[in-house]
């Protein structure tokens, strides 16, 4: 039997590219690119992936038709989860640059001013790993395992953006099955460029070639390959935001989404500011909004985004309307910036204050906010102490400069976490409890008990919580450095 290992710098050679990966068996032993039995096996057989020295049992051979109630239950029973979050597409290279004038809205005049930008590649200390890099990384620093399924080019930034992942222990899944495509110079196979332009006021303009197509940038991408399909089936979470869609057809966004829950995989989704315009979108992305929203089992947005999908402005209302739309949906979080956060379930509700820092760039805190929402839903810990983390690693990154490999450190979140400085607003708790009428347990975490004005209120105190949440995340923390030093 030959072991075949894979070169941890090396560019594309594998449709999946872990950090280390031995894969058994491949076909041809001078290969590079892993092999899978043909289809006209009958049997599922598992094989052994050493993702830097975790074990991952996963699928050396997928049937053709997935449809049967029998193929359905194998898929269910077979292998273990041993990835704890997987993010899907909206992997991308942030161009940041300072400039005198932020571009010009019209997208002719715009299209010509990225142009410009685009004729010399930058120079590399203004690159940073963006889109949903920033969750991935934001989750391997708290100790989670991650894969990040999407698609990248065969050019220095298609590079780039696999050394970074690598460098902060975050696997990548390549979903183009055809090496030849993945390999193409064509600026359609590409790794997609975000400009984040800065002018002289602190003021953001984005733009991407994205932007002034009619059709995602993978649009090409139709079908869920063989890779993505092993990554989903043993990842515990696969996370979706609506960035996705300027990359991914909305038929493979909903492909994606029905095969995590065919195997088994809880589905995260957070809307972003596309939201609000994929609800007025073609038919098709309205369709896969409203898939996401029903049959995801965590929906995350900000209280404006919770408004615009709803129509209602109590973001703790808003939160048990798409509770009453969805099938499958046992959390709604609403992000409230300076003011917390609010988990909502069919029981309760659950607020946490934020924490007071001085904020220099919110960039990425809402993806590193997801990566910790992630933690507490992965180790099943109360709501309220995974709230307290997620506000802690949200702010910490709040408190940087930038996203990709400025997100929150381990260390930062947890120095907020032990000083348990809250932004507490009575008035704020006290007015939403006025105006809800459905909730049966309202759970609030507060620096100092609260004498109690309704039956319905739990108080919890945060420094009776923070030993916990100190213990859990510093124990997450060790048994992934120590699994990941082990790799030989």
């Amino acid at each position: 039997m030959h072991h075949h290992i894979l070169s941890p710098k090396s560019l594309i050679s594998s449709n999946v590219f872990f950090p280390s990966i031995s894969l058994l068996p491949p076909t041809n032993p001078n290969s590079t690119i892993p092999s899978f039995p043909s289809n006209s096996s009958k049997t599922l057989r598992n094989s052994i992936v050493n993702c830097k020295g975790i074990e991952v049992s996963v699928l050396n051979n997928l049937p053709n038709s997935l449809n049967s109630s029998s193929t359905n239950d194998k898929l269910r029973n077979v292998g273990v989860k041993d990835v704890d979050i997987a993010t899907l597409g909206n992997l991308c290279v942030d161009i940041v640059l300072n400039v005198p004038q932020l571009p010009p809205k019209p997208l002719p005049e715009r299209k010509d001013y990225m142009d410009s930008l685009s004729s010399s590649p930058p120079d590399k200390q203004y690159w940073e790993a963006g889109g949903h890099c920033n969750t991935a990384i934001a989750a391997a620093r708290l100790g989670l395992r991650c894969l990040a399924i999407g698609h990248v080019g065969n050019e220095i930034y298609g590079s780039f953006l696999q050394d970074v992942l690598q460098d902060e222990g975050v696997s990548f899944v390549e979903m183009v099955d055809d090496l030849q495509a993945v390999r193409s110079e064509t600026e359609a196979y590409q790794t997609l460029l975000c400009w984040v332009l800065v002018d002289p006021l602190h003021r953001h303009g984005f733009c991407s070639r994205a932007d002034f197509s009619d059709e995602p940038a993978f649009s090409w991408i139709n079908d869920l390959s063989r890779d993505v399909r092993l990554a989903i089936k043993q990842s515990k979470i696969l996370v979706v935001n609506g960035y996705g869609f300027d990359e991914l057809s909305p038929g493979f966004i909903v492909s994606s989404l029905k095969y995590a829950i065919e195997v088994g995989t809880s589905v995260f989704f957070d809307p972003g500011p596309k939201g609000k315009s994929l609800s007025t979108g073609t038919p098709e992305e309205q369709m896969a909004l409203n898939e996401l929203l029903k049959m995801s089992d965590v929906l995350l947005l900000t209280s404006d985004e919770a408004e615009s999908l709803t129509g209602i402005g109590n973001p703790v209302l808003a939160g048990q309307e798409l509770l009453k739309r969805g099938s499958r949906t046992k959390w709604v979080i609403i992000k409230m910036g300076s003011k917390g956060s609010i988990l909502i379930t069919l029981s309760g509700t659950s607020y946490a204050p934020s924490y007071k820092v001085t904020i220099i760039d919110t960039v990425g805190c809402g993806d590193s906010f997801v990566a910790a929402v992630a933690f507490g839903f992965v180790h099943k810990m109360p709501m309220i102490h995974t709230l307290a983390i997620a506000n802690a690693v949200g702010a910490a990154t709040a408190m940087g400069c930038g996203a990709g490999r400025n997100v929150a450190t381990f260390t930062k979140a947890m120095e907020l976490i032990k000083a348990g400085d809250l932004n507490e607003d009575d008035k704020f708790w006290r007015d939403l409890l006025d105006k809800i009428t459905e909730v049966q347990e309202f759970t609030l975490l507060s620096r100092n008990v609260v004498n109690e004005i309704d039956s319905a209120l739990n108080c919890v105190p945060l420094e009776t919580i923070i030993p916990e949440l100190t213990s859990k995340l510093e124990l997450a923390k060790l048994i992934t450095t120590n699994v990941f030093s082990s790799e030989p």
